[in-house]
């Protein structure tokens, strides 16, 4: 097998894996919020409800496509497709595991192994900004273009403090490229002291780096407590008031799809990634396959455990105000960011001394 065709597959079943869990983890929410809250939750559509995403999505796909009569068509229709686009694509250079060796040729799992990752996902985050205010903007709707408007200037204030927890992570491995950032993780000891195959964690280093990351996390995916650019209370749907059918389905299966990109991003970045205990022990003694295929199951482990804590937070801590939001954010989140990495970069120059 050559690169190219590895490289395709790794694309098509990254695709396929990011639509199935955004389609199961509406099943998963449903089931999450009715364990908490002492009910069955879907329990109609095959065992266990286990085929209510099929049903929701051919729903979606047999509903009307609405177009208010004074919307701009094109826009209406853009501002939906870029979310999914962006959701999708910004997965393309995290790193999901070792390696393979197929036909002794050994092959990163990872689609895109470029040296400035991080300034990649920045990026793309930066553009998911342009599907929600384009799709308030042209559906000529008040409280769309107000949801919009939450929703843009929401995203772009907890962007900052998402930036600059990551100075810390890049300043710690001098790297931007989340390869090497996940592959420094696996090796050396914890706090030089404590020896650890596979755990020398980000996580043990950068504490609060990794509080502030999850918490803009939340509010960058519009997650509980930060979901105010769609509160049903104040703004109907905000930015989607006017989207049915699949338009509708796009914005909403695209945030599904952010929150599983998000949690790879903080499993990448602060838990090691792909790494495990005793991961170069497994690649040395029982071959780099074998590795290789538990280093990807332990990727998608802390995936999916971060996924469930994010439902968990939606249906246990109530909404914030949209004031608090934002002194969260510029007045919380952003100083202890700073402050952190000023700590960080002392320590560092310390050191090298």
């Amino acid at each position: 097998m050559d690169l190219l065709t590895f490289k395709i597959i790794l694309v098509l079943a990254l695709f396929a894996l990011s639509m199935g869990v955004a389609a199961y983890s509406t099943w998963g929410e449903r089931k999450i919020a009715a364990a908490l809250q002492d009910r069955i939750g879907p329990n109609r559509a095959g065992p266990f409800g286990i085929l209510q995403p099929l049903a929701d999505g051919g729903k979606l796909f047999f509903k009307e496509g609405f177009v208010p009569q004074n919307a701009d068509k094109f826009l209406f229709y853009l501002g939906p497709g870029i979310t999914m686009f962006v959701s999708l694509i910004t997965g393309a250079v995290i790193p999901w595991g070792k390696s393979l060796n197929i036909g002794g040729t050994s092959f990163d799992i990872q689609i895109a192994n470029i040296d400035i990752g991080v300034l990649y996902l920045i990026g793309m985050v930066s553009i998911g900004v342009y599907g929600m205010m384009i799709g308030g903007w042209a559906s000529n709707n008040k409280y769309s273009l107000i949801g919009a408007i939450r929703a843009s200037s929401q995203m772009i204030s907890y962007e900052l403090a998402m930036g600059l927890s990551l100075l810390s992570i890049i300043l710690m491995s001098g790297s931007l490229d989340l390869y090497y950032i996940t592959s420094a993780q696996g090796t050396g000891k914890i706090w030089g002291i404590i020896p650890a195959d596979g755990m020398n964690w980000n996580i043990f280093y950068q504490p609060l780096a990794f509080i502030i990351f999850f918490v803009a996390a939340l509010a960058e995916t519009n997650r509980h407590p930060f979901d105010l650019p769609e509160c049903e209370s104040e703004l109907v749907n905000g930015y989607m008031t006017e989207y049915s059918s699949m338009n509708f389905g796009q914005y909403m299966f695209g945030e599904y799809v952010n929150m599983f990109i998000s949690n790879a991003l903080i499993a990448t970045l602060f838990f090691g990634g792909f790494n495990y205990p005793g991961i170069n022990w497994v690649s040395e003694n029982w071959g780099e396959n074998v590795a290789g295929i538990l280093s990807i199951v332990a990727m998608l482990s802390k995936v999916i455990l971060g996924i469930i804590i994010f439902m968990w937070i939606r249906w246990t801590i109530p909404r914030f105000r949209y004031d608090q939001l934002m002194h969260l954010g510029w007045k919380t989140l952003i100083p202890l960011a700073l402050v952190n990495l000023i700590i960080t970069a002392a320590v560092i120059v310390f050191f090298a001394q």
